[in-house]
């Protein structure tokens, strides 16, 4: 069974987004880490680089495959989860958790609106949503 935190919003690329007033943590479902696999490397952005919801900011690399990351929501790049580079494997141990992978201050928080509930992403998962 996947954990699907309640709290939380989803993107159909599956990356989970955290809010905590103009602030979004950013990071990979665990859905999406336990189809990659072990991952074995993170390319991670700069901080203070703005990123655009629906385009790649981030790129995992697995012993299976390498997946862009796709950002939810627009914003700039406030903080990295620079412990990711020695141990990116806590993406697969604790992906909502120290598997973190960038925080955005959100540029449109309406863009929120977009983003599924957790309701809504595990609909899309049960139906092998890739």
């Amino acid at each position: 069974m996947m954990n699907t935190p309640k709290e939380l919003r989803y993107s159909k690329d599956h990356e989970w987004v955290r809010v905590e007033g103009n602030k979004a943590t950013v990071g990979i479902t665990d859905f999406a880490q336990s189809e990659l696999g072990d991952v074995v490397f993170v390319e991670l952005p700069a901080n203070g680089v703005a990123v655009t919801a629906g385009k790649q900011f981030a790129v995992v690399e697995s012993v299976k495959a390498v997946s862009d990351i796709f950002a939810p929501v627009s914003g700039t790049v406030t903080a990295v989860n620079d412990a990711l580079t020695d141990a990116p494997e806590t993406i697969n141990s604790d992906p909502y958790g120290a598997g973190w992978i960038v925080v955005v201050e959100l540029a449109d928080p309406g863009e929120l609106a977009a983003l599924l509930d957790s309701a809504g992403y595990e609909k899309l998962t049960a139906e092998g949503g890739h």
